[in-house]
């Protein structure tokens, strides 16, 4: 993890608390669940090295040893059974307070994704390897995106970018804050340049929505 923290770009973002709030490229707790895996999970038999790739819009980390039966990656977004391949490695990491319970490494990426404002994993388990990708904010992929928006705001680009549109009643789902903050907070997405409004006043339909400003 230390390699890895000298290797990602940060931001700093200064709200008038006593200690700056640091923005990591990729969440490190994601990183470090991923890692963990690599190191339990990987087919120790094989010559094939364990790697992790940085691109400019994802981090790919991927180890020899493809997903045990009857295991898809589909089902690691959800509960699903533990099936170490190395148990002696992984009774190590979970005594050692590195492993919470077996079978929850991927849940806790996902969820530690989504939590920072950062779209799903990619789960692939293909001709003897796995790999996982973290892709980067959309929002902030292009220099020109790059603004202060809040991790709230961020969970609204991704919505936008997994569904293709977003509105008022859905931010406050996912945001779970007021419809006055909601419509303030997505106003600000527009006034940024990141949203634009489309339809409203429509019977039975969502009404105003929300969707991306490249799309329009």
């Amino acid at each position: 993890m230390t390699w890895i923290r000298e290797r990602l770009s940060t931001e700093f973002e200064f709200t008038g608390k006593s200690q700056r709030d640091v923005h990591w490229e990729y969440p490190l707790n994601a990183i470090r669940e991923a890692v963990i895996n690599v190191l339990c999970h990987r087919d120790y038999t094989s010559a094939a090295h364990s790697q992790i790739r940085r691109y400019d819009d994802r981090l790919d980390i991927w180890n020899p040893g493809s997903l045990p039966p009857p295991l898809t990656p589909e089902m690691l977004f959800g509960e699903h059974d533990s099936i170490p391949r190395n148990r002696k490695i992984a009774e190590a990491f979970f005594y050692m307070g590195l492993i919470e319970r077996w079978g929850s490494g991927t849940t806790r990426m996902a969820t530690e994704l989504e939590k920072e404002g950062f779209p799903k994993p990619k789960f692939e388990s293909a001709s003897g390897r796995f790999q996982v990708t973290f892709f980067k904010q959309p929002a902030l992929q292009q220099p020109s995106k790059k603004q202060e928006l809040s991790k709230r705001q961020l969970l609204a680009v991704n919505y936008v970018n997994a569904h293709g549109s977003i509105s008022n009643s859905e931010y406050q789902d996912i945001a779970t804050i007021s419809q006055r903050a909601a419509t303030r907070e997505l106003n600000e997405l527009k006034l940024k340049n990141v949203l634009v409004p489309s339809g409203g006043g429509k019977r039975g339909g969502r009404g105003l929505v929300y969707r991306l400003k490249e799309s329009q």
